[in-house]
């Protein structure tokens, strides 16, 4: 069963029987501070069309601060020439136990899995896999931008799913611009919702734990605060510009992780800025992850490699095979 933060909310309040004063409902919550100011790891190609840095997992962000998002593969603006033939991407590969989520901002990206669902990933869409119990995909530029070339901006985060929903069926969400609400700031900023609250609008991704993922614009000298509770993760990763929390900031390319020590986070940015906002409820179970699968035990694992092989996961579309 997916479990959205509002029905998450709601259970809390409703096991909340210590009456609020008017004063404590209109305080302001106490902001985080910055644990800690990250750069990018470098830059690889993940097959011959996305050229990214994986800021998560490393050793300086363990599973456990970044929970529930295993990965992030953040791909800046890059200009791909025309290509006369043949494709940029990545061919058909399994995964298992957790959802892929693509963001982008510029490009176009085709996606398709074996359970029959397909799409055009656009600037501005988001594309969210349920990978769960088994599943195949592909990920390709769009044959028009392949064909004309041009910038290709685009993230791809990886979200794990609870040891109860990682044997769910495979499903897919294709949330285009138009769909998310954009929540205007008073000097000139704007907050596309994806997923969680902000300001009463409600991003259309369905979630399994309680998330919230704000794709973000700030004008030079604006404030953003965001209530979050205490006990989720959060994370801001900033595409272009530059922020400052507390005495802390970060530039373009940085990854500034919160202290789970507040009720918000506030961001002011000194310059024009571009940040995705990442927060969520943590996942407290072992993880075990080979390769593109993302399980609790390493039985599991091996259980997965034999699926595969066995054909459990379901077939490759004939007419797409190598």
């Amino acid at each position: 069963m997916q479990i959205s933060s509002a029905t998450v909310s709601d259970r809390a309040q409703a096991q909340n029987f210590e009456p609020r004063s008017e004063a404590t409902a209109l305080a302001v919550p106490r902001p985080r501070s910055v644990e800690a100011v990250h750069g990018n790891s470098g830059f690889h190609w993940v097959g011959n069309g996305f050229f990214v840095s994986s800021y998560f997992p490393s050793e300086e962000l363990p599973s456990e601060r970044v929970s529930p998002f295993l990965l992030m593969d953040y791909g800046p603006s890059r200009e791909f020439p025309a290509l006369g033939s043949g494709k940029r991407g990545v061919g058909w590969h399994p995964h298992r136990g957790f959802e892929t989520v693509t963001l982008a901002w510029e490009g176009a990206v085709a996606h398709r899995d074996n359970a029959g669902h397909s799409g055009i990933i656009g600037p501005g869409d988001v594309q969210w896999m349920t990978a769960a119990s088994g599943i195949f995909h592909e990920e390709y530029h769009e044959a028009e931008f392949t064909r004309q070339g041009g910038p290709l901006h685009m993230m791809q985060l990886w979200v794990n799913l609870p040891r109860q929903d990682k044997k769910a069926p495979p499903g897919y969400q294709a949330l285009l611009a138009q769909q998310i609400p954009n929540v205007a700031l008073p000097a000139g900023g704007q907050v596309r919702v994806i997923a969680g609250e902000y300001q009463g609008a409600r991003g259309p991704a369905h979630t399994f734990t309680p998330i919230s993922m704000l794709d973000v614009q700030l004008r030079a000298g604006e404030e953003l605060t965001v209530p979050l509770p205490a006990s989720y993760n959060a994370l801001a990763v900033v595409a272009q510009g530059r922020i400052a929390s507390g005495s802390t900031s970060a530039g373009t390319g940085e990854l500034v992780l919160f202290a789970n020590d507040g009720q918000s986070v506030t961001l002011t940015a000194s310059e024009d800025t571009h940040l995705i906002l990442l927060a969520g409820e943590p996942i407290d179970e072992p993880i075990v992850q080979y390769g593109p699968f993302v399980m609790n035990e390493v039985a599991e694992i091996r259980q997965a490699m034999l699926d595969v092989q066995r054909g459990k996961f379901g077939p490759i579309p004939p007419d797409a095979e190598d």
